[in-house]
């Protein structure tokens, strides 16, 4: 039988159990995001942006939301079909390149035309983010996008010194997006398209002479170490960028409470886009310092050559507004108000 005494302590054994499952609730994560991309875990795009934010975030949520970001591809699929696996709810949120699908997003193609955005990544991306609340809300209205931005300016990195247009002729080159491609073409390289995971290899097993990529991707994927020539393009406007976009599915996000959409959208944004394009400037030059102190060679195109380059790329603008104009869409008025927005982030 169970004495009195006993009885007592079970009871309050019995009164506190609720209390430390309250506290074990109250600790847990009310919602568990899965965040999805394409680079490997070492990348300064995740180590230094997307885990700081994701970081960020719970905290501000106090651990109500927790993010799992899943590199590299794990969760499947190929980097072209990230933007799906948001729509579709297989991530819920994902870091892409729109250019990974040619065609596809064609308003966010006015940021990566030859000799358009800022060499900085900063006034590019606040830039963007503020293009995008404006024009390209139709485009992206299958996912809750949580910011835009973009990379500071890319490079020429090659297995063979480039100084002028001539000595791209025959180099296959990697480009990232479709107009960097054609702008490769019109300089008369061989333009080779490829997600970035696939460059290492191709580079080490001379599938391709060369990549175009800025110098923050640079370490991830090992290009100074299987290529030894590298060129800048100085100056604003530059030669070329790739545009990214945080997006996250409209539904988990539709579903979330209150409060703690409260919190995304805090962190979403400008906010979010001066964050990327900050680590992506700082980053420029600590691997540009690094590579020159391995003892690479970094070229920077004269003034006279870079005029010449201009002049070449030419013809991808036009064909880029025609196209435009055939889809009815006015690549004229997002041009303009592109290199508005450009020039006023950078002067800021």
């Amino acid at each position: 039988m169970i004495d009195r005494r006993q009885a007592m302590r079970l009871a309050a054994l019995g009164v506190a159990a609720p209390a430390v499952l309250r506290v074990t609730r109250a600790n847990a994560a009310e919602v568990t995001l899965k965040m999805h991309h394409f680079l490997p875990p070492v990348s300064n795009g995740h180590a230094r942006f997307l885990k700081p934010w994701a970081d960020k975030v719970a905290a501000e949520s106090n651990s109500r939301i927790k993010i799992d970001i899943f590199p590299s591809m794990q969760l499947g699929g190929a980097p072209p079909q990230l933007f799906d696996q948001a729509r579709d709810g297989v991530a819920d949120l994902v870091w892409t390149l729109p250019g990974n699908t040619p065609g596809r997003f064609p308003g966010i193609e006015t940021f990566e035309l030859p000799f358009v955005p800022a060499k900085s990544a900063l006034p590019n991306s606040i830039a963007l983010q503020k293009f995008a609340d404006q024009y390209l809300r139709d485009e992206f209205k299958d996912v809750h996008p949580i910011c835009f931005w973009s990379h500071d300016h890319g490079l020429i990195h090659t297995n063979k010194p480039v100084a002028k247009m001539e000595d791209l002729t025959g180099l296959k080159i990697r480009f990232p997006t479709r107009l960097a491609g054609e702008a490769l073409k019109a300089l008369g390289a061989t333009a080779v398209g490829m997600p970035i995971p696939q460059v290492p290899e191709s580079l080490a097993q001379r599938v391709i002479d060369g990549c175009v990529v800025p110098w923050e991707v640079v370490p991830a994927i090992k290009v100074h170490e299987l290529v030894k020539n590298h060129l800048e393009i100085p100056g604003s406007p530059t030669f070329y960028v790739a545009t990214f976009v945080l997006a996250m599915n409209k539904a988990k996000y539709q579903a979330m409470p209150a409060d703690l959409r409260a919190v995304l959208d805090k962190n979403s944004g400008e906010f979010a886009a001066r964050m990327a394009g900050k680590v992506w400037d700082d980053q420029a030059v600590a691997v540009s310092d690094m590579v020159r102190k391995r003892g690479n060679t970094i070229t920077t195109l004269s003034v006279e050559e870079n005029i010449r380059w201009r002049k070449a790329v030419e013809p991808v603008r036009e064909a880029w507004l025609k196209g435009m104009k055939d889809r009815g869409l006015d690549g004229g008025k997002l041009l303009a108000a592109a290199e508005s927005m450009i020039a006023e982030a950078a002067r800021a």
